[in-house]
């Protein structure tokens, strides 16, 4: 009997042991503090094979949740969460935590403070407040939000390590707190809180075409803060920001989220933000209204300083004129080193190129900016030295997109190489992919691709990081895949999905821009660019198998789908961008506006019947249908397959987004492929062609054309750029372009996920999303010797490699705990345990070693 026991306990130790879990996380955060979700989304990734998982949750070793599941994530139902509170919770004996903040509008005691300054003052102010702490403390929180940008400092220190806080939301309609766990920074006895206010897009004293200095909620930036203290003996304090606060002004003379930044150091206050410092000089600070009423927790992952780029190259023009060569395009900010005589004035400019004679040359992407005077240079930050040196010197409230930095003074200093970094900054994703290939130069494309993806991350997804710093919808759901397969970005994208819904007008249109201060309503938004509001929470769902954007933006997603129904009573949609910055082609703007009109309904239906509403689903499946039968009456030839005129653009969209009827396919593929044949094997589309021409070659049997225009080195190409230096992606094929050349640009980044769909074939199962059933369909193009690439899902890491062997190609596929697989060749496979499988491929014949 002992002998049963012994082996019975054995095996559930076995069991217990294959059964953990890591990866655990809060609304896809590690440990959050701060959230205010009363149903947070737990989740996590099984270390074994068990299909099944045992959630509890604690509050102070007090069960108040228990649950199983045979999923790796589930939402919270049990009791109603309390503010400022800690849960501890557990899945099959793993271990993880989350924080609530403020749940509720009422619970903040603070007033929201600032100057006395107008909106046109340039100095950032300063806030400061001493308090007293007698008792042991067991714990402190510090909550704030503002309007505009901030720095958060206790007893001389700043807190954290997030860069750009908050980040950028419709100011007047949602406003974001961040919670810091600042325990270890106050002490026994006086401790000061001092904040630094920044304008960010809040107070943009910057001019330029998309006119942010006149949005509806500009103001001098605003904040409010409760820092709140439990001690060893229960009770609570709470520090907050009202009239006892005293404010005055710095060395940061200027902050400009567009342009640049300027720091005089003769202005410099030492030791504000310490209890010692004398601040019977400050003024008393002015009560504000609040930006907006939704004051929410910035649930999300933060902006953070990546990586320090030491210059790779020094040139000395004189002893006034320096150039500093990072070695690659980055978005972020340089930190400079500097000492010199008082009053002297050195500037940074940013740039992207340089002029012949080596100097940096910023005429491509200052386009847009429109001065009122020479105070305020573009991509220029301006350090006036006190003599006292040497400092060091780092923008706290701007960020911009260079490789170069020219640093001109007014007097001569002198400068080494090592005196200037590059400091690369983004919204802090998780890498969950990675993709290697017998081709260096594709490989070179998938770095590049990443780099720009996230340079145009900044707490939502931008154009780009130097001329603009727009949300820009179309660039956003062309990137979308090529993000969630390289990275974690869930966080980012319903924030940004957030921002949809704050910006939609009440008959259901949306900008172009988002979030915008008005403009973009008028120009640029047609269904091609303002279908993220469809494209993305689908992908979210296809990618994470989480419902909950699909769910949030459904009754938006139906007001945008009826206003454009109400403007297009034939199915066919006249107005947008089109095909922006083609090669050469113009594709029709109905013909793509009327496509993505057809995207966004068809993915409406397909959501209405995953959320339960019935006569939703075949409403928009009716009309679906209804728009593409329009579109094939308009646009094509039955006989030969052919689009309108058969353009690059024209028969990969219709293909890739299901336009094309099944009978016809195989021609319309045909036709495709003849005409890139025709434009001498060379790309012949826009930014909406960009998107499709790969993936239509690639999926209806025309791989080899597929690889050769993706691995092209000839202009127009990805390749092109890469030979010709580039470390990003650009944002017009001529690399000496007249006009749209950033030279780190997002939009024709679709080719760093067609890599992961065609070459590695992995992808999702709408069936079975989140890649719980995974479909695997890997394609061998002629010149391509290997392909290594994985992604690491939501139950794990997927990994998919294949190597030429003489006349055969082998191919080894692994798959996470509690997930399937089909392998789609000549034949289908089906892979129905974890773990690592060899196929060998033989002249087509397939074979499961």
């Amino acid at each position: 009997m002992r002998y049963f026991t012994l082996l019975a306990l054995l095996c559930c130790c076995l069991t217990t042991a294959a059964q953990t879990c890591t990866l655990l996380r809060c609304d896809y955060l590690t440990n959050p503090i701060g959230i205010d979700n009363p149903h947070p989304r737990l989740s996590w990734q099984y270390n074994g094979t068990t299909a099944n998982a045992h959630i509890e949750l604690y509050h102070h070793h007090q069960l108040l949740w228990d649950t199983t599941t045979q999923n790796n994530t589930i939402s919270y139902t049990g009791p109603a969460l309390q503010p400022f509170t800690a849960y501890q919770w557990k899945v099959n004996g793993s271990t993880a935590s989350f924080e609530t903040g403020m749940m509720h509008q009422h619970n903040w005691q603070g007033t929201w403070i600032s100057d006395h300054h107008p909106i046109s003052h340039k100095p950032a102010p300063l806030f400061r407040k001493t308090f007293i702490t007698s008792k042991t403390i067991a714990s402190a929180r510090a909550y704030i939000a503002a309007g505009g940008l901030y720095e958060l400092h206790i007893n001389g220190h700043k807190i954290g390590n997030h860069l750009l806080d908050p980040m950028y939301t419709r100011f007047d309609r949602r406003t974001l707190y961040v919670t810091y766990d600042v325990t270890n920074n106050l002490q026994s006895g006086a401790n000061t809180i001092g904040v630094v206010l920044g304008n960010g897009w809040y107070n943009h004293q910057s001019t330029a075409v998309w006119f942010f200095d006149k949005a509806p909620w500009r103001n001098r930036p605003t904040f409010c803060l409760d820092l709140r203290i439990t001690y060893t003996d229960g009770t609570t304090a709470t520090i907050s920001t009202g009239k006892d606060w005293k404010t005055s002004t710095g060395e940061i003379v200027f902050n400009s989220i567009y342009t640049g930044e300027h720091h005089d150091l003769r202005r410099q206050q030492t030791n504000w933000d310490l209890p010692a410092f004398n601040d019977s000089s400050w003024q008393p600070v002015t009560l504000r209204a609040a930006p907006s009423t939704n004051i929410t927790a910035q649930a999300m992952v933060p902006i953070t300083a990546d990586t320090i780029l030491p210059a790779a190259s020094m040139r000395q023009f004189s002893d006034t004129n320096y150039l500093f060569d990072i070695g690659r395009n980055i978005a972020g900010v340089s930190r400079i080193t500097l000492n010199g005589p008082a009053g002297t004035i050195v500037q940074l400019k940013h740039a992207e190129q340089l002029y012949p004679n080596g100097h940096a040359d910023i005429s491509n992407i200052d386009v847009h900016y429109r001065p009122t005077d020479n105070t305020d240079p573009f991509q220029t930050d301006i350090y006036i030295l006190d003599g006292k040196g040497p400092h060091t010197f780092t923008p706290a409230f701007n960020y911009k997109g260079f490789q170069y930095i020219e640093v001109t003074s007014s007097r001569p200093i002198t400068l080494t190489k090592e005196s200037l970094q590059g400091v690369e900054m983004h919204s802090n994703v998780r890498p969950i992919g990675n993709f290697r290939s017998s081709n260096t130069l594709l490989n070179k494309i998938w770095a590049a691709t990443n780099s720009s993806y996230l340079a145009n991350l900044y707490g939502y997804p931008t154009d780009c990081p130097q001329r603009e710093k727009n949300g820009w919808t179309g660039d956003a759901h062309i990137a979308s895949e090529t993000g969630l397969y390289n990275f974690d970005a869930i966080t980012v994208y319903e924030k940004w999905m957030n921002d949809h819904l704050d910006e939609q007008q009440p008959n259901g249109v949306f900008p172009s821009i988002i979030p915008t201060g008005g403009w973009g309503y008028e120009w640029g938004n047609g269904p091609d660019w303002t279908s993220t509001i469809a494209i993305i929470p689908w992908n979210l769902y296809l990618f994470y198998g989480d419902t909950t954007a699909l769910s949030r933006c459904y009754p938006a997603m139906k007001r945008y789908v009826d206003q454009i129904t109400a403007r297009s009573p034939e199915g066919l949609c006249s107005w947008g961008l089109g095909d922006w910055v083609p090669v050469k082609s113009v594709t029709p703007v109905t013909f793509t506006s009327t496509a993505y009109y057809f995207t966004d309904v068809t993915i409406l239906a397909k959501a209405a019947k995953l959320l339960g509403y019935g006569e939703d689903h075949r409403h928009y499946t009716a009309l679906a249908s209804f728009i593409k039968t329009a579109f094939n009456k308009k646009y094509l030839d039955p006989q030969s397959g052919i689009y309108d005129k058969g353009l690059q653009t024209e028969q990969s969209v219709a293909l890739h987004w299901n336009l094309v009827p099944d009978s016809l396919r195989s021609k319309a593929a045909a036709a495709l492929a003849a005409r890139v044949k025709a434009d001498s094997l060379q790309l012949d589309v826009g930014l909406l062609g960009t998107k499709t021409i790969l993936n239509a070659l690639s999926d209806n049997g025309y791989i080899d054309l597929a690889y050769q225009l993706a691995a092209a080195e000839k202009e127009p190409s990805w390749g092109w750029w890469i030979k010709n230096g580039a470390t990003t992606l650009y944002e017009n094929w001529p690399i000496h372009a007249k006009s749209d050349l950033s030279r780190n640009h997002i939009m024709f980044g679709e080719i760093g996920a067609w890599l992961y769909k065609a070459l590695a074939g992995i992808r999702p199962d709408e069936q079975a999303p989140g890649f719980k059933h995974i479909i695997i369909s890997p394609k061998f193009p002629a010149g391509l010797n290997n392909v290594n690439c994985s992604h690491t899902s939501m139950y794990g890491n997927i990994e998919v490699n294949w190597k030429r062997n003489k006349q055969d190609i082998l191919l080894t596929v692994e798959l996470p705990a509690n997930t399937t697989a089909t392998v789609i060749l000549t034949r289908e496979i089906q892979l129905n345990k974890p773990g690592k499988h060899l196929i060998r491929i033989t002249k087509g014949n397939v074979e499961l070693l």
